[in-house]
């Protein structure tokens, strides 16, 4: 079983990857896992040792097929974590993230397996992260960045890919949470601000930093 720093280092490795980063440099691992590069470089060659990544010195890491199902099973673990959180005990979403950071490591397989029974086998977490299945099968959905929108068309919000808490509470206060939907109804042309009309909310009209519309998914209505 790997420890908790191999999970890491898998779960980081395929962040990255799938952020389009491949090989994974081993610079932008030690800025993730706030690790010095030199630590970095001897865990990748411990790594490639075990068949879980494949690294070339210099060049970055990429993660083998082994190292890819594993990484799988500690996202599905940490994904499937913050559902429960979320559902059973009410933490809101910008609070179930760190904790399930640490529970992730400590979840059976067994256990994990009656969570998702429990929670009727969801699909996503409460930020719109896709829950690999047991047999690392991903359900993805064809989407689009925010500020990639067209005025006076209606969007659904599916995905946040910043889940910062400063940004998550700003989203939960206008309103526009997971499979909310809204229509944009201006884009300024100097900065490329958005003001949405969110159905169904309190305050109706919200403004949308350019920045932050890269980093949320929705698809068209």
């Amino acid at each position: 079983m790997p420890t908790i720093s191999v999970e890491n280092y898998l779960k980081a490795i395929y962040h990255l990857e799938s952020h389009g980063e491949v090989p994974v440099k081993t610079k932008s691992l030690a800025e993730r896992l706030g690790i010095s590069a030199p630590s970095v470089t001897s865990m990748l060659k411990s790594l490639a040792r075990d068949g879980l990544v494949d690294y070339l010195p210099y060049k970055g890491a990429s993660l083998s097929r082994e190292g890819t199902r594993a990484a799988l099973k500690v996202i599905r673990k940490h994904r499937l974590v913050e559902v429960f959180l979320v559902q059973t005990l009410g933490l809101s979403w910008d609070e179930v993230h760190e904790e399930a950071e640490l529970l992730e490591h400590a979840v059976s397989e067994t256990l994990v397996a009656r969570i998702d029974d429990f929670l009727g086998h969801p699909r996503f977490d409460p930020h719109g992260d896709p829950i690999p299945t047991d047999d690392g099968q991903i359900h993805r959905l064809e989407t689009i960045r925010l500020d990639e929108a067209e005025v006076n068309e209606s969007y659904r919000l599916e995905r946040v890919l910043d889940q910062g808490s400063a940004v998550l509470k700003y989203l939960d206060k206008i309103g526009l949470t997971i499979n909310r939907s809204f229509t944009v109804v201006e884009i300024l042309s100097f900065d490329g601000q958005l003001f949405l009309d969110i159905h169904d909310s309190d305050p109706l009209r919200a403004a949308i930093s350019h920045s932050l519309a890269a980093r949320l998914l929705v698809t068209k209505l």
